[in-house]
């Protein structure tokens, strides 16, 4: 296992996970079912969607195995599959750049995206204590699924 902590902004609420080495586009044709369900699947990328347009903290943690995760620490779970063809994985900011590149085996990825103190969040939402955790780990390509939605406030 390894895991790796940053900050990045999340401008237009959004920053991806994908494979630059497929030449991956972030998709742009979201619903408002997209936008509840916090994140987003597109070929071999997936959008995460911070609740803040600000920065945020996050963590990524690649795994030999799901990790398993308490689900009362958390106030959104999200699952879905990443295919990684060329072994690169990226963290990129929607409007920035990458915040984090890493290689892992070529292949078929389960991803878990948490999305913890969003009850923090101000009412402008300009200040919060929100973060996201990423866990990826080698699984076949599965449907988004969410394991539980945040009913607070939208963005």
């Amino acid at each position: 296992m390894s895991a790796h902590a940053f900050a990045l902004f999340a401008d237009y609420h959004q920053f991806y996970l994908w494979d630059p080495g497929a030449e991956p586009r972030a998709p742009e044709d979201y619903t408002d079912e997209d936008v509840r369900r916090l994140v987003k699947v597109g070929p071999n990328v997936v959008v995460i969607q911070p609740v803040r347009n600000m920065t945020v903290a996050v963590e990524l943690e690649l795994c030999d195995r799901d990790p398993g995760f308490n689900a009362s620490q958390w106030d959104h779970i999200a699952e879905c599959g990443l295919d990684l063809p060329t072994g690169k994985l990226q963290v990129h900011e929607c409007t920035g750049g990458p915040v984090l590149d890493l290689d892992v085996t070529p292949g078929s990825y389960r991803l878990r995206a948490l999305f913890g103190g969003l009850g923090t969040i101000s009412e402008n939402g300009l200040d919060g204590k929100d973060f996201y955790a990423i866990s990826l780990w080698p699984e076949a390509t599965a449907p988004l699924r969410i394991v539980k939605q945040w009913e607070g406030r939208s963005r």
